[in-house]
C-alpha cells in the first residue's frame, strides 16, 4: 500500500458519498474501484468499475458508509485525491480533484501526471 500510514489516500464529499452509496444499495456492489489507464490526448485517463468482490490488493477507503477501492497500480497517483459528484443541467458526473495531476486536456476527461520521482519526493517531504 502506498501513503502515508493514519492518512485515507482519498476523500470524498458528501455528494460523491451520497451517490456511491446510493449506487451500492441499488445494485448490491461492495463499492466502487478507481483506477487510471493510458489513453486519452494528456495520457491517463481515470476508470470506474463496480466492485462485487474486494481485491486483496486494492486499498480500501470507508467514509460514511461509502466504499471505494484502489487498484494497485493507480494507488501513488490518486493520494491525496479529493472525489467529488456534480450534477448540471446536461450532466451529472464524479470529478477527481487531483493534487497530482500536472496537465488536463480541455474536455477534463483526460489528464497527464507529475513524474513518479517528483510524486515520491512531494509524499517524503
Amino acid at each position: 500500500m502506498f501513503g502515508i500510514p493514519g492518512k485515507q489516500a482519498v476523500t470524498m464529499t458528501p455528494a460523491a458519498v451520497h451517490q456511491i452509496t446510493k449506487l451500492m444499495e441499488r445494485d448490491g456492489h461492495q463499492g466502487l474501484r478507481i483506477g487510471v489507464k493510458k489513453g486519452g490526448c494528456a495520457g491517463m485517463e481515470y476508470t470506474m468499475d463496480y466492485v462485487t468482490e474486494v481485491d486483496a490488493n486494492d486499498e480500501v477507503v470507508e467514509q460514511d458508509g461509502a466504499r471505494v477501492m484502489i487498484a494497485p497500480m493507480a494507488q501513488m497517483f490518486l493520494f491525496g485525491t479529493e472525489i467529488d459528484y456534480e450534477t448540471s443541467l446536461l450532466e451529472s458526473s464524479f470529478r477527481f480533484r487531483n493534487p497530482n495531476v500536472a496537465d488536463a486536456c480541455g474536455c477534463g476527461e483526460s489528464i497527464k501526471f507529475k513524474d513518479v520521482e517528483e510524486l515520491a519526493a512531494e509524499r517524503d517531504s
